[in-house]
């Protein structure tokens, strides 16, 4: 990364605003950033404000003393009022605005915060008192850049230390408890070697892969492994996460009546020898854990949420359409995803399983 002259802040930031993203994913990959911030502006009290369902996801960790929440969708005007002046009345020194929404630099200049910065972006360059050159822009068009590299520049121009990429999440007792429980009263025993499937995507069909094929890999790794199959989708992903379970034909494991939270989704991940899903967000959990994951990759492009990790095998194959970041594909056949096989998927999971690392199988 280019170096970066740094904002002169004079005095220091007493109060400062950190305005988290808004998918579980990006939240994850922000915390390398905001380990950076905490120690950069460690004399001043820092507070987050996120979607409140995100909360399960930064629990237990050092970020979490002080937190907002954007108000919900049926808030009426006097509750948004009500809000901006609870915000306005802690006289932020700083707001750092991770996001790249015009709505989130226009909150930030409502609520008065001194400084604000964050990149120029969707034409609030003039709501900014900071507007920072984007990285990856080239003309018009943005050019595919990590983001912890992107969350990392403006950690550059904040004078923080480079943050990296070794994400950082913590699990709670009482979820720890609740997910072991769940598994418990499925019939998963304590020793058993858990393979998670989350098979869903909150970005749109066209990044999931076939249910069926989810199913004949999980087959597979039963019946040739001993693993114990647990399919875990998150709300909306059910009837995905239901065809696989009928599809099975060996024993297998659903949490879908609930679906599990957020955080005990984490310590499920936690507890697993690997994960298999889509691109999304539970995918971030298991770096921030390092546990062992096998991600198919179909209409994304992969450099968006490169993280340095061993223990990832990604699954896509090159095609004439792609990577078209559509949410639903425009042709009849989504032949990013049609043309990964079964036994592809197979063959990456069997050699992330403990005791076959670094060995060659075949189908």
């Amino acid at each position: 990364m280019e170096s970066v002259q740094p904002i002169v802040f004079d005095p220091e930031p007493q109060r400062v605003l950190i305005v988290l993203p808004t998918w579980v994913g990006d939240v994850v990959m922000s915390t390398s950033f905001l380990d950076a911030l905490f120690k950069r502006f460690q004399s001043a009290d820092i507070s987050l404000l996120m979607y409140k369902h995100l909360n399960e996801i930064l629990e237990e960790g050092p970020w979490t003393k002080r937190c907002h929440y954007w108000p919900g969708g049926n808030a009426s005007r006097a509750d948004n009022r009500k809000w901006l002046n609870t915000l306005r009345a802690e006289r932020f020194d700083l707001a750092v605005l991770l996001p790249n929404s015009f709505r989130v630099a226009w909150t930030a200049w409502r609520i008065g915060a001194n400084r604000r910065v964050g990149f120029a972006r969707d034409g609030r360059s003039l709501l900014l008192t900071d507007a920072l050159i984007v990285p990856n822009r080239r003309g018009r068009k943005f050019e595919p850049m990590p983001l912890v590299k992107y969350y990392a520049h403006l950690a550059a121009h904040l004078g923080c230390e480079s943050p990296g990429d070794n994400l950082r999440l913590f699990t709670s007792h009482q979820h720890d408890s609740t997910s072991e429980q769940k598994l418990r009263q499925a019939g998963v025993s304590a020793s058993a070697k858990i393979v998670t499937i989350c098979p869903g995507a909150n970005f749109g069909a066209s990044k999931c892969w076939h249910p069926e094929r989810f199913a004949q890999v999980a087959d597979r790794l039963v019946r040739d492994h001993g693993v114990s199959v647990v399919i875990s989708p998150g709300p909306g992903e059910e009837p995905l996460a239901i065809q696989i379970a009928e599809t099975m034909k060996e024993s297998h494991v659903l949490l879908s009546s609930p679906c599990l939270s957020l955080g005990e989704l984490k310590s499920l991940i936690q507890r697993s020898v690997l994960l298999l899903g889509n691109d999304t967000g539970p995918r971030h959990y298991a770096r921030a854990f390092d546990t062992p994951r096998v991600t198919v990759f179909g209409p994304t492009e992969q450099i968006w949420t490169e993280t340095t990790h061993a223990k990832e095998t990604i699954i896509q194959v090159s095609v004439p359409c792609g990577p078209c970041q559509e949410k639903i594909c425009p042709r009849k056949e989504r032949i990013c995803m049609d043309r990964i096989s079964v036994g592809m998927v197979y063959q990456a999971c069997s050699a992330l399983l403990p005791g076959n690392e670094g060995s060659s199988l075949t189908e």
